[in-house]
């Protein structure tokens, strides 16, 4: 069968001001696919506010009505045969052998061949831009103070962000490397810097994705991209193994080594708030210290050029939960949790609903959808 376009997904991702390259790079969507749905959306008078209501298989027929049930007639190209020829001296995408063996149109396989390109060590200059994009990660040296009730040493791990057009710094102490730690640093994170930039760039790391494949779309960690959301940021997780696109991030976890860890390395620390209280105190050194190579400091920067530009927080800030999957909803129209029944709209009866519970409410959510239905 042929590979349908999801749509949804890219009005998603459009809706958020991501690039075509950006989508393409990072989910292995076609820039092909992300331009038609951008123009039949035009077209339509479709945005995603408007879509999100709709299944994935109504978009796709509404958008591609004269391909919604056909199949795929060529096969894919074999992408080591071209590499292979392609290297051979006046052999080019547009010989008429390597079209004809490859199965496909040449403006496909152009498409297709770039993007393939695209996953291999292809390195580039990236000019940034003010408000774009943060970048995180786990510091992989860690701290540590010592706990005289317990007479032992207690392990500290560090959270680094980095805003990259400034590079004014962001580092939080906790003591657990786990998905709620990691999602209450970055809401702290969105504070810090009182605004929240277009994309978050992160590692592959178990907290925020799931599991990133070499060929198909990264899985997010629900939650994790639930938190972004609400917060009106694209999740962009780093290229599996040769995270080039993740670079400031791991050049501030150098930085943060030798000015935060390096210079209290002789201190010795009796509490986690003390510890807090120390590498806080470190982090303000380490932003308002000018830069060797140019002019001003990170935070002069940040201030001057950057802090305009991010997107506003939300009035309320977001509330962490999490998931309870595959609850049915009854016939009289009510889901059943911990011994209380949630009302939700009469024509999804008999069908399997998630819920999303935090210490204030319960959400319902079909379909894996990250918006509620309506009560």
């Amino acid at each position: 069968m042929a590979t349908r376009i999801k749509v949804k997904r890219i009005l998603e991702l459009l809706e958020k001001d991501l690039s075509s390259n950006e989508i393409a790079k990072t989910y292995n969507i076609s820039k092909h696919s992300i331009q038609t749905v951008r123009m039949r959306a035009s077209a339509l008078g479709v945005s995603y506010e408007k879509a999100k209501e709709q299944s994935e298989e109504e978009l796709y027929e509404l958008f591609f009505p004269d391909r919604a049930y056909t199949q795929n007639i060529y096969h894919l190209p074999d992408y080591e045969y071209v590499h292979k020829e392609l290297r051979k001296v006046g052999v080019t995408l547009r010989l008429q052998e390597v079209r004809e063996d490859s199965g496909r149109l040449f403006e496909v396989l152009q498409g297709l061949w770039e993007k393939f390109t695209g996953t291999r060590n292809f390195a580039n200059h990236i000019i940034h831009k003010p408000g774009d994009r943060i970048e995180v990660d786990w510091s992989g040296p860690t701290m540590s103070y010592y706990d005289r009730k317990r007479r032992k040493s207690v392990t500290v791990y560090l959270f680094v962000a980095d805003l990259v057009y400034s590079r004014l710094a962001y580092v939080e102490p906790t003591l657990r490397m786990d998905q709620m730690s990691w999602m209450n640093c970055s809401i702290n994170m969105w504070e810090f810097y009182g605004g929240a930039s277009r994309i978050i760039v992160c590692d592959n790391l178990k907290t925020g994705v799931v599991t990133h494949p070499k060929e198909g779309e990264a899985v997010l960690n629900s939650e994790y991209e639930a938190l972004a959301s609400y917060y009106r940021t694209a999740i962009l997780p780093a290229a599996v193994k040769a995270p080039r696109q993740k670079n400031s991030t791991e050049g501030t976890v150098g930085d943060i080594a030798t000015s935060i860890i390096a210079k209290l390395r002789n201190r010795r620390f009796y509490s986690f708030q003390d510890l807090r209280d120390g590498v806080l105190q470190k982090l303000k050194e380490h932003n308002e210290a000018s830069f060797e190579k140019r002019g001003g400091s990170r935070l002069e920067g940040f201030v001057n050029e950057e802090k305009d530009c991010l997107r506003p927080l939300p009035a309320v800030r977001y509330e962490i939960g999490g998931w309870v999957y595959g609850r049915k909803v009854q016939l009289n129209s009510h889901v059943q949790f911990e011994k209380n029944f949630y009302s939700c709209p009469c024509e999804y009866i008999g069908r399997k609903v998630d819920l999303r519970v935090t210490p204030s409410s319960v959400s319902i959510h079909l379909d894996g959808a990250l918006e509620p239905l309506p009560y």
